[in-house]
């Protein structure tokens, strides 16, 4: 039995070679897998996929989905999709109001029961998503990786993914990250197949659910990273 590391709660063994020791057809399968599931699933939720835009489209005008680019595998960008959550409301010097003031009793259901993520099964389905991965984070977090951190890239990144089911937002940065670099190193259809089957108990249970973003004491990863990078700076060193 190989050793163990603990990331808040989370018992995995060690790497063991990533994607590489896999056979093509383990890839090939879980990309028809995607393909299936996503069909299967938008089928099953069309209709209420219907009255979610028709809600969306009632109580805050158009558009019903919200649009952001973000990096995919070997970082080519994409347009993740998802539900519209929030208004546009502005200050008077027209920057956005806090996401606490935006985020609508609407949008706080569909965050609460992850019906805004739905549309990503449409990315699932061009491909430049899989249902399980890491999260596809923003763009101007590239910079600030780690080596081992970018593994991430190496696939495409997910609606669901390790790190969700062990905490999801309540994750620290360093954590989630690591959460997802291991997935990469130890990557097969079994482990795809038991993350579905645990995000489906998370979503009856809410677990890990944050949904005003602004109630999160985690900063944004490019801001934290900058600023321990500054720090560093001005850290003396005992040897000069």
């Amino acid at each position: 039995m190989p050793a163990t590391t603990n990331i808040r709660g989370a018992s995995m063994p060690r790497a063991c070679g990533g994607l590489r020791g896999h056979r093509a057809w383990g890839l090939r399968f879980k990309r028809l897998l995607d393909v299936a599931l996503s069909i299967g699933l938008l089928a099953v939720f069309a209709l209420p996929m219907v009255l979610v835009a028709l809600a969306i489209r009632l109580t805050m005008g158009p558009p019903v989905l919200f649009r952001q680019r973000r990096p995919g595998k070997d970082r080519k960008e994409f347009t993740l999709l998802k539900f519209r959550t929030m208004t546009d409301a502005r200050d008077a010097n027209g920057r956005p109001l806090p996401d606490s003031q935006r985020l609508t009793p609407l949008g706080r259901l569909l965050r609460k029961t992850s019906l805004d993520e739905l549309p990503q099964l449409i990315n699932v389905l061009r491909g430049e998503m899989s249902l399980v991965g890491p999260r596809p984070l923003l763009s101007r977090y590239l910079p600030y990786y780690t080596a081992r951190e970018s593994l991430r890239f190496s696939v495409p990144p997910g609606i669901t993914g390790w790190a969700q089911i062990h905490g999801r937002n309540a994750l620290g940065w360093d954590d989630r990250l690591a959460l997802d670099a291991w997935y990469v190193e130890n990557w097969s259809l079994g482990l795809d197949l038991r993350i579905l089957a645990k995000t489906v108990l998370c979503l009856f249970r809410r677990r890990g659910v944050v949904v005003d973003t602004s109630s999160q004491e985690l900063p944004d990863l490019d801001h934290q990273r900058r600023a321990f990078r500054e720090q560093s700076r001005h850290v003396p060193n005992p040897a000069g």
